[in-house]
């Protein structure tokens, strides 16, 4: 199954107008004909199966013959992310995030963050990409680039959690993340959060948890607290 993207889909269109990468795509790359059929999601859990009437580099065109919807998740999950001096570690977070199931990103500027200023368009391409090889229905929700002590006046998770480096009263997040709930998991940057922004967090009512005895990466953090969750709520 081979899935393309237009967020402006909806169940009331009988025809699907493929944006210029996508076209580009379907034409030289696939160089698909007209009658070939292709399926198109407009990330917010519809699959279009759509006949392509007219094929070109800079605008395709196609008739949709079928609908399909898919439920949402039970849960949510929204990770709020320092972003890493890297931006490629960071990208790969979201790449891999997307596959495995994620709801919702932010990326969140901290005492100790070594990256202030976040592009979020180039990101946006990532999570597309992944959600259409992964053949997701849903696209990530990437929220715009703010401060922790923002963010941390504006949580409204049932379930909130924060990961940080050595503290005897941390519990695995394994033994408290609770199915269908929706999750808030902050990871801080390299040089960790600080103790001023863990207080803040806990008297925000997170709760302090772990990921074993090593020390992880910024991305690498998050993508196991990722995997945790999805984990937790794969029988569930």
């Amino acid at each position: 199954m081979q899935l393309f993207y237009q967020p402006e889909l909806d169940q009331t269109h009988t025809n699907c107008l493929f944006p210029t990468a996508e076209s580009l795509h379907l034409a030289k790359v696939l160089r698909k004909k007209s009658g070939d059929l292709v399926q198109v999601t407009n990330g917010k859990g519809y699959v279009f199966d759509v006949q392509l009437t007219h094929i070109h580099a800079k605008q395709s065109v196609g008739e949709i013959v079928g609908t399909h919807f898919e439920a949402p998740d039970a849960f949510h999950l929204h990770l709020a992310v320092a972003p890493t001096k890297s931006m490629d570690r960071f990208e790969w977070f979201l790449e891999k995030a997307t596959e495995i199931g994620i709801h919702e990103i932010t990326p969140i500027i901290c005492e100790n963050s070594e990256r202030n200023i976040v592009k979020t368009e180039r990101l946006q391409k990532i999570l597309q990409a992944a959600m259409k090889q992964s053949l997701r229905l849903y696209l990530p929700q990437l929220n715009e680039p703010v401060s922790l002590t923002t963010f941390l006046e504006n949580t409204q998770a049932a379930q909130r959690f924060i990961a940080y480096c050595g503290d005897a009263d941390q519990k695995p997040l394994t033994s408290l993340v609770q199915p269908n709930t929706a999750v808030l998991l902050l990871i801080g940057p390299e040089g960790d959060f600080s103790e001023k922004e863990i207080t803040k967090a806990l008297q925000q009512n997170f709760q302090a948890v772990t990921f074993g005895k090593k020390r992880l990466r910024t991305e690498t953090a998050a993508l196991v607290g990722c995997h945790i969750v999805n984990l937790a709520n794969l029988s569930a």
